[in-house]
Order: structure tokens, then sequence, then C-alpha cells
């Protein structure tokens, strides 16, 4: 086997369209994030040749990256209000993030999808968006990662680091060891046909900072991942889900026909 040295660019940013609703996958956010969404929704619009009907935020297994980056994601779809806080030990030491005017989705109906593996910053851009309802977050809850950590040089060699701050969402709560509960959760009707995904979270990790005042659940819905359709070559049912969703006359119509009682 013949290997080639070379470097190997991910972009953190992919898209396409399903019928008449836009897809836009972010892997991560580990790379200038501005570009890549405002080329996406050009993109999407240029394909169908107007505003998509819906957009489908695909933050499953995205395990997070640099918080600016992320601010920037869910300031694209928000007109006003709080994003985020980081506060530390001390008031000196804390910051907030904010929206400025603009939403690069027009308005368009939004669902974002999360599981276990959504971490970090892919939490605060869920949570943002929940609490200013611009977004339907629909999957499994996230994996906790509220925490912020500093790395600090030593005098001789190696580093050291420390956990310094929390996130915490508009709502005032950390998402510490809670994480962001969807609205609608995705449930496995059949664990042998579809098994579920289970992984460790925040809370399991040793010496983890114990849950504070987490966020609030709220009414929640759930669905079977089983009912929904299989959409592209990895048949992704829980894309599938959030397609109906936004595709259905109405959110009440789409809950009556597809919620456990």
């Amino acid at each position: 086997i013949s290997l080639t040295r070379a470097i190997i660019t991910v972009r953190a940013v992919k898209w396409r369209m399903e019928g008449d609703i836009g897809y836009v996958r972010v892997s991560g956010f580990t790379e200038p994030m501005e570009d890549g969404i405002i080329k996406a929704f050009q993109s999407l619009r240029a394909e169908y040749g107007r505003d998509p009907k819906g957009i489908v935020l695909d933050l499953r297994n995205n395990p997070g990256g640099l918080l600016d980056q992320s601010v920037i994601l869910r300031d694209a779809f928000l007109e006003e209000g709080e994003i985020v806080s980081v506060r530390g030990r001390h008031t000196h030491s804390s910051s907030s993030f904010t929206a400025e005017p603009g939403d690069l989705a027009n308005g368009m109906p939004i669902v974002l999808l999360i599981n276990g593996g959504s971490a970090s910053a892919s939490e605060i851009v869920a949570s943002a968006l929940k609490y200013h309802k611009r977004a339907i977050i629909m999957g499994r809850q996230s994996f906790g990662k509220g925490s912020v950590q500093s790395i600090m040089a030593l005098p001789i060699d190696g580093a050291l680091k420390l956990t310094t701050a929390l996130y915490y969402g508009p709502d005032g709560k950390t998402l510490q060891a809670h994480g962001v509960a969807p609205d609608i959760i995705l449930e496995v009707e059949n664990a042998e046909k579809e098994p579920a995904v289970k992984g460790r979270k925040e809370a399991d990790n040793p010496k983890a900072l114990a849950a504070q005042s987490g966020e609030i659940k709220g009414k929640q819905s759930k669905i079977f991942i089983s009912m929904c359709d299989e959409i592209g070559e990895r048949k992704d049912k829980e894309l599938g889900c959030a397609i109906s969703y936004l595709n259905a006359i109405s959110p009440a119509k789409f809950l009556a026909e597809h919620a456990i009682n």
C-alpha cells in the first residue's frame, strides 16, 4: 500500500437539499464558521430557486470547539437577546454574548437535531435557539459539557489545565451535567433492529463537576424513530423525523400522528 503524506481538510459545514427542505450539517466548531454557514444558505437558495420550506440543522455528534465560532452560528438565526454567558468564580471574570440583528434563514422554521454526542459549543447553540423559540430541538438529551477549561503553561515544561468557568444558557441555567433536553424525544421502538445510542455523559466522568440549577425541561413529546422515513444513503430515520415535522401541515398534526401516548 502506498501512502501519500498530505494535509486533509474536513469541511465543518456541509449542506444539501432534501426535497423542499434544506439540510445543514455542522460537525464541529474548529474553523471559521461564518463563511461556511453563509455559503450553505446561498447554495441552498440557488439550488431551490427560493427560500426552502424549512431547515434541518444537524448538530448530532458535534463535540463542540471554539466558543466564538458557536456564537456566530447562533447569532446567524437570532435577531436579539442573550446567547450565552460565561461565569467564573469572580464577577470580573464573567462575560456574556448577545445576538445582533439579522436572521440568515429569513424566519424559516428550523428543526435542530442533537444526541448524546452533542457537547459544549453545540449545546450552547441548541440552548439559545430553544430558549428564544427559534428552533424545535429534536433527538436525545445532549452530553452536558458546560465547563470552561484554561491552559496555563508551566515555567519549565508542560502545562496545567484548570476548569475556570461554566457556560450558562439565556435562561440563566448552567448546562453542566444537564445538557439540553429536546422538545421532541426520538425513541427507539425495537432495540434489536434499531439499537439505541448509549454512551457516557459528562456526569459519568470521574470527579466531574456536579449538576447545579440545570435546564428546566418543560413539556416534551416522544415519537418512535421507526415511524419516520429513511433519508439518504445512510437511511437516516432521525433526519426523516425532522423533515416530516417540517413538511407537516402543523406541529399539532404531526404530533397527533406520531407522538407516543
